[in-house]
């Protein structure tokens, strides 16, 4: 008994030993894990204070032109920003109040601006009163969203309830204001730790070492360096390229519905959450930018890029590191049809000649033009004159609202900020002649052998008074009619033609229609029966004739008759006019949409038909109204004035005056670009060849073109 006893205590004893080896190996393995293996793990957790992601910026996409000449990039400067995580609470508001007011005292002192966008100003009687033109801004300061008021609310009881919610009682109207309309943005823009607010923008160095040199009165507001955007030359392009703003409230409206009904469709689809916080992080929010108008706008959503997230940590001896969990991805690069140096020329070609003409014009002069490329409908050139500098934009709006409540004539006519290139809608004149005659050609109301006597009357009506034209031709056949612009010519032919037909192939070369450019554009009109009783007047036999040689109630725009031109030089394929050649990824590995040449219409018209015109079109070019202009050119250019008849209310009086325009193709032989020219109260159509001329020049000489051949080899 006393032997199995000492067993049982032996075996009792090696297993307790066993035991005790076994929790110790367990230890040492977890010691070892400890200090070895996640020693960093745990030294962090030591040193852990804070930690909180913070939503990223992301750089907006540059624009290049076609030959990758920048044209807007971007470049780093600083931010203030309030960081949540340190900044005062809400439930600090006085404390709050002080930061700001200190900043906002600070900035006026240096004279450097700070974000303020309160739609309330003080009037010269000491009233609080709602900005000009902000009603969306009103209606939002009013909304349940902030301040929640009624609709009817006056801008007194705005500031009012701004006041009492954010403790400014203890400052004058003006402070308080200038304090209020920060706050209120901050409310706008969701402050927040992911969210930090952004009260300067583009803050000189100078002044961001004065706030940091004094951090712990100015307690969360720091330094954030960010990608602003730059134009590398305001002056190339500002009505197509445009710019970027603040996102408008009827804008944001628009993008929160259909953020609204994406988070829907992923809802229903049971997308994880992940995925739904990845979309929500790149949706708009009020203080957001967004493309106002031109390439920024239609091209917004391949410019902003995406947001990305990172991570902050502060260290308990506030140390602070940061990284990123989701890196931002910069917008795409947008590659523009345009020659940057071909716009520089076009531009300065349409000052030149505005400049020369006011002068000898009792009216402001304006112009514009559109270059394009024949065969494949890209839009090398399209200036606009006036125009501005992309840099100087918010001094010019300035400017021009004076001269508004001043009642000021300045910008009423020439305005720099119409994009006359698109928008601009004019009676065509002499340059529509050519599309009557293929017209008249193709459908064999005339042909090439048909001769018309012109004695300076066109007598056909006779209860009408004779039209005029402007010379006495004698007997001319559809090429000479066309480079002597005779009306006569061209209102018999309209009137057998009928305006049917007229409009029929103005539809054809695209006239009255919209091209279908990227960028907004003006209709414009054919004359017809329809449209003129739409608008209650009567259509007259009279009226047919006028509108063959491209007035009555005609209006084309540049790029329409640019592109009726281009579909003359190639033989008749009408392209879809473009600005967009491709967009690329911001590193370039990848090509995200390449503009591939668009056909709009082929119209089908012979080549005989159009080679008549084309003919004529040569002869104005090399030995009609253009000749001189043209006398030398690297290339022989087809060409077609045209003048219409203006009256306008200057300076409290009715004056008259003349539009010129122009549409011309060159080379003759193998044509490769077209234009289309107008120049406002220019008296004759061919003031504008000067501006063919130099962009010809430029266009051929730099590619090298040798002489040009002389007319009677052409035709020979």
């Amino acid at each position: 008994m006393i032997k199995i006893n000492e067993k049982k205590r032996l075996s009792r004893a090696s297993i307790l030993n066993i035991v005790i080896l076994i929790v110790f190996f367990v230890f040492s393995l977890s010691l070892v894990k400890i200090q070895i293996i996640d020693r960093d793990i745990y030294v962090s957790k030591d040193n852990f204070k804070s930690s909180h992601d913070v939503v990223v910026q992301s750089a907006r996409g540059e624009i290049l032109d076609r030959n990758g000449n920048p044209l807007v990039i971007n470049r780093q400067g600083n931010s203030l920003v309030f960081n949540n995580a340190e900044f005062p609470s809400s439930k600090e508001q006085e404390k709050r109040n002080e930061i700001i007011f200190g900043l906002i005292k600070l900035f006026e002192e240096r004279g450097e601006e700070y974000i303020n966008d309160l739609p309330i100003l003080i009037d010269g009687s000491g009233n609080f009163v709602f900005e000009e033109e902000r009603e969306s801004d009103v209606e939002w300061l009013k909304s349940s969203d902030m301040l929640n008021l009624n609709s009817y609310a006056t801008a007194q009881n705005c500031v009012d309830e701004i006041v009492r919610r954010y403790k400014l009682e203890k400052y004058s109207k003006e402070d308080a204001l200038k304090i209020g309309a920060v706050c209120t943005q901050m409310k706008k823009s969701h402050f927040s730790n992911p969210y930090p607010y952004t009260f300067a923008k583009d803050v000189s160095t100078e002044l961001v070492s004065s706030v940091l040199e004094n951090n712990k009165f100015y307690k969360g507001v720091e330094n954030s360096v960010e990608a602003y955007r730059e134009y590398v030359d305001g002056t190339i392009a500002p009505h197509i390229i445009g710019r970027v703003g603040p996102i408008s409230a009827e804008k944001y409206k628009e993008k929160k519905n259909e953020q609204n009904k994406i988070i829907e469709k992923m809802e229903k689809k049971k997308t994880n959450t992940k995925e739904i916080q990845d979309a929500k992080r790149d949706f708009y929010t009020l203080t957001d930018e967004y493309g106002e108008f031109g390439i920024e706008r239609y091209a917004e959503e391949y410019l902003r890029g995406k947001r990305g997230v990172k991570t902050v940590t502060k260290s308990v001896k506030d140390e602070i590191t940061e990284d990123f969990s989701v890196e931002p991805k910069q917008g795409d690069t947008v590659i523009l049809t345009i020659d940057k140096n071909l716009q520089l020329v076009a531009q300065q070609a349409l000052k030149n000649r505005v400049d020369s003409l006011k002068v000898q014009t009792r009216l402001p002069c304006a112009a514009a033009v559109v270059v394009i490329e024949v065969n494949t409908g890209e839009i090398l050139a399209c200036a606009t004159y006036p125009s501005y500098d992309m840099n100087t934009y918010q001094d010019l709006l300035k400017e021009m609202a004076e001269a508004k409540k001043a009642n000021s004539d300045q910008f009423v006519y020439d305005s720099p900020l119409v994009n006359r290139a698109l928008m601009g809608a004019y009676e065509p004149g002499s340059t529509f002649k050519p599309l009557v005659a293929i017209a008249a050609l193709e459908t064999g109301t005339i042909t090439e052998s048909t001769r018309m006597s012109c004695n300076g009357f066109y007598t056909h009506f006779k209860d009408m008074r004779p039209f005029r034209c402007q010379g006495r031709h004698g007997s001319l056949d559809v090429v000479n009619a066309i480079d002597r612009s005779c009306n006569v010519f061209f209102y018999e032919t309209g009137r057998l033609l009928g305006i049917e037909k007229i409009n029929e192939y103005g539809s054809m070369f695209g006239l009255g229609q919209a091209t279908g450019v990227e960028l907004p554009e003006a209709v414009g009109t054919l004359a017809s029966k329809e449209n003129r009783e739409a608008r209650g007047g009567k259509w007259y036999p009279g009226d047919t004739i006028q509108a063959a040689i491209g007035q009555s109630d005609n209006q084309f725009t540049p790029i329409q008759i640019a592109n009726y031109a281009a579909t003359i030089a190639n033989g008749g394929t009408r392209y879809v006019p473009h600005f967009i050649k491709s967009i690329k990824s911001y590193d370039y590995s990848k090509t995200v949409l390449e503009r591939e040449p668009e056909i709009a219409v082929e119209t089908g018209i012979s080549k005989r038909s159009m080679d008549f015109a084309r003919e004529g079109m040569l002869k104005v070019g090399t030995t009609g109204f253009c000749a001189r202009d043209f006398s030398g050119l690297p290339v022989q250019a087809a060409a077609k004035t045209g003048t219409s008849e203006i009256v306008k209310r200057y300076n409290g009086q009715l004056v008259e005056g003349n539009n010129g325009f122009l549409i011309t193709f060159a080379p003759y032989e193998n044509p490769e670009i077209a234009m289309g020219i107008v120049v406002e109260t220019a008296n004759k159509g061919s003031q504008t060849a000067m501006i063919a001329r130099e962009i010809y020049d430029y266009y051929f000489s730099n590619k090298g073109v040798g002489p040009a051949q002389n007319y009677n080899e052409l035709l020979s």
